[in-house]
């Protein structure tokens, strides 16, 4: 039975004192929509991130633990490299006095599933009466390390009300999980050390990376710690102990610790087996463990990040819950890694890196933790000889950037097929992974935004210049010809309802960007550092390429602003038929349009999924005029769904600009509820991880005014009317600066030895070093 008479699935409201709006609380169980809670309280470190599916097991969960960076491919032509699920160690068989403990069962009296973002733990109350009448209350609490990268640890407190209990728990490791059926690992080692330590090695079938896993469990009855009566079994994929304490009086508490540990092969300081067992067997009790990673949490992330929203409390939660998922989905450790575009917390798009990263998630990192950003795009130098590869497959040179990644070396990973076509019953072609190209220029974008922000010449000489000129030879190569101008044809721009279109207007302004950074850097090397040119152009044939750069990208149509100011989407989109999108624009599910029409249709309509001709305006903001920007909202925003997570935080930005508050503000709270809202199917596949760093952005770029134009800061605070201050910190050429906005003043602390300079609402300031700039 569940618990009746609750308004929302989800409360914000739960934490007060020095936890207000850090808590997300579950406020029912409902096993129809466990996948929500699943993933939006998923926990992770970077290293791993854990899907939260209760102890007890349900027959419509996704129970889920994903390793970074541990890609496999199931064999077979239609496979893919997908990110395998790892052996669950969180499963606790719970046996009360001979009943099992299910939540589908009894009677739920009370119900509390708690995710603390400051904490990073994850707690569940429940008061609950058995079938037979018995009532018991149980206390879960559990935890992904921050401070130790490899360990999951769980606490279970049970405490019979009614009578003694007889309990049995049987819990283990279960290597026999799948990706929807897809089973990634060989068969391994099962094996018990000292009567104590469980352990199931694994090894993937294709990518031969070796899975070491221990789990260890510890009793306490009253503050004295016990070893129950207990038998161990095994089976295929499988490790399971099964525990019988002695009668627990009634009201005692029995307390249960479970301390669980995952290696791989793939890890930094992978020896063997032998090596990752020592390391775990010194692995303290929960406690100590947990108080190594909530120090962690605090100093590491919240006091690197301490981003305050006054006026609206959800507000508030709804930042910390982006920058709670922002670490726990970013593989920090290791620069062969890059982000999912859903995280580490599900299946959903096969842990592949897309644009998500660069455009969405990046920014948030070239801002408040450099070393970080690096990284990522280290992930994408590296790279480069997928990228290369995917180019010459198509006939083309340079590196030609896949839609989706995975391995460095991969190349393309994008599948093939997808979802059926409403109208024809068939599988529909997913042309992503063929024709959608602007990545490309994506990535460079974010290489030069980074060196913008940063000033990190090393970056640049190592990794930088390389990408810009590797990515511009592509593009070179990738224009065609028509006549006395050069063109883009056949690809499909961020529009993704829009294939085989000509002119993508981002896909051509983002290429002559390309083009014509390169250019700039190549005369710029020339003059400061011939010889770094020199080995690049014997690499690159820059030379020859140089030429290719000047006369084409002179050359590249770019399509302008019409009589009414309209960047045309592509060659033919203004010239589709219009229908009236109300009914799907107001839909709660996201796709309802494709319950009437399938991508053909929608290809000869003007209908847009998110932000294309938007983010252009966005992102190269400076190359058109407020008259353009309002214009093209005009036009496209009504006809455009937000079927896509990234497109709402777009529309807010610009909205700011465009000084619209409300409807800026208006944007932002829907982006905000994407995975926290009440939809509870909204994040069943995992936590939308572009949407979280759209998040960010409309905090500290839209509302904040943050923006890197020409090379120089500037900010132009837009605080929505409902918030009375907002602080944010971001690093600027090496030097900290944290920005207070209120309805009346902004001050600017910079906190670095080095001066800075700045255009704040439009006039040109200098921030001495270690001193703080009002402007009343």
């Amino acid at each position: 039975m569940l618990l009746k008479n609750d308004i929302q699935a989800l409360k914000y409201d739960k934490g007060t004192g020095e936890l207000n709006n850090w808590l997300i609380t579950e406020t029912r169980f409902n096993p129809e929509t466990l996948g929500k809670v699943e993933a939006v309280f998923s926990l992770g470190n970077g290293y791993m991130g854990l899907r939260s599916a209760t102890e007890e097991r349900y027959s419509k969960e996704v129970r889920g633990n994903f390793v970074a960076g541990t890609f496999n491919k199931f064999l077979g032509d239609k496979e893919v490299t997908e990110l395998p699920n790892a052996a669950d160690m969180t499963e606790m068989a719970l046996t009360l006095n001979g009943e099992t403990f299910q939540l589908t069962d009894g009677e739920i009296l009370d119900f509390d599933r708690t995710l603390n973002l400051k904490d990073a733990e994850l707690s569940r109350q429940i008061h609950w009466r058995s079938p037979s009448g018995d009532e018991y209350k149980l206390f879960f609490t559990r935890f992904v390390s921050l401070d130790n990268k490899h360990i999951i640890a769980q606490k279970v407190a049970i405490t019979p009300l009614s009578r003694d209990l007889t309990l049995k728990l049987n819990s283990g490791i279960n290597g026999q999980i799948t990706n929807t059926g897809t089973q990634h690992f060989k068969e391994g080692v099962l094996r018990l050390y000292d009567q104590k330590i469980m352990k199931l090695e694994a090894h993937t079938t294709e990518s031969n990376i070796d899975f070491a896993h221990f789990t260890r469990h510890e009793f306490t009855l009253e503050n004295d710690t016990f070893t129950p009566k207990n038998t161990i079994f095994m089976d295929r994929r499988k490790i399971f102990t099964t525990f019988e304490p002695e009668t627990i009086k009634k009201n005692e508490t029995i307390t249960i610790e479970k301390i669980s540990g995952v290696y791989t092969s793939r890890d930094r300081d992978w020896e063997n087996v032998d090596t990752a067992l020592a390391s775990f067997a010194t692995v303290p009790n929960y406690d100590t463990l947990f108080q190594a990673h909530r120090k962690a949490w605090r100093t590491n992330i919240w006091e690197q990040y301490p981003i305050q929203i006054e006026g609206v409390d959800f507000d508030q939660l709804a930042i910390r819950f982006a920058v709670y998922h922002l670490t726990g989905m970013t593989p920090a450790h290791d620069n062969r890694m890059n982000i999912g575009a859903k995280g580490l917390s599900g299946e959903g798009y096969k842990g592949h890196a897309f644009w998500d990263t660069e455009i969405f998630v990046l920014p948030f990192f070239t801002t408040s933790n450099p070393k970080i950003a690096r990284q990522l795009l280290e992930y994408r130098f590296l790279s480069i000889p997928g990228a290369v590869r995917k180019a010459a497959e198509n006939n083309y040179e340079g590196a030609m950037f896949p839609w989706e990644s995975a391995w460095l070396e991969d190349g393309e990973v994008t599948p093939v097929w997808g979802a059926a076509d409403i109208i024809t019953g068939e599988p529909t072609k997913i042309w992503s992974g063929f024709i959608e190209q602007h990545i490309t220029a994506d990535i460079a974008f974010a290489v030069w935004q980074y060196y913008q922000f940063t000033g990190d010449q090393d970056f640049m000489e190592k990794h930088g210049y390389e990408l810009l000129f590797a990515t511009a030879v592509f593009w070179q190569s990738r224009l065609e010809e028509n006549s006395d101008h050069y063109e883009i044809t056949g690809v499909v721009g961020p529009d993704e309802y829009k294939e085989h279109v000509d002119n993508n207007a981002f896909t051509n302004y983002m290429a002559h960007w390309n083009l014509e950074k390169a250019i700039h850097y190549y005369d710029l090397l020339l003059q400061e550092n011939p010889a770094l040119l020199e080995a690049l152009s014997s690499k690159w044939d820059l030379r020859t390429n140089y030429r290719k750069w000047q006369e084409k990208s002179s050359k590249l149509y770019l399509p302008q602003p019409n009589s009414e100011l309209v960047i045309p989407q592509d060659d033919t989109y203004l010239s589709k038929k219009i229908i009236d999108l109300t009914p799907y624009k107001e839909a709660s599910q996201v796709g309802a349009l494709f319950l009437e029409y399938n991508l053909d249709q929608v290809n000869d309509m003007q209908i847009t999924k998110q932000a294309d001709v938007m983010i252009l305006l966005y992102l190269l903001e400076n190359e058109f005029s407020p008259e353009v920007k309002q214009a093209n909202w005009d036009y496209y925003e009504p006809k455009t769904l937000h079927d896509s997570s990234l497109s709402r935080a777009t529309h807010s930005i610009l909205a700011s600009d465009l000084g619209d508050k409300e409807l800026a503000y208006s944007m932002f709270e829907k982006a905000s509820r994407i995975d926290l809202g009440q939809n509870m199917k909204s994040s069943d596949p995992g936590i939308h991880s572009a949407s979280i760093g759209g998040i960010w952005q409309v905090v500290v770029n839209g509302f904040g005014g943050v923006r890197m134009l020409d090379g120089k800061l500037y900010l132009h605070p837009h605080l929505p009317e409902k918030w009375t201050a907002l602080q944010f910190p971001i690093y600027w050429k090496g030097s900290r600066l944290l920005i207070n906005v209120t309805k009346d003043t902004i001050k600017i602390t910079n906190t670095s030895n080095n001066d800075v300079q700045l255009t704040l609402n439009g006039t040109e300031i200098s921030i001495l070093a270690n001193t703080t700039f009002t402007n009343n």
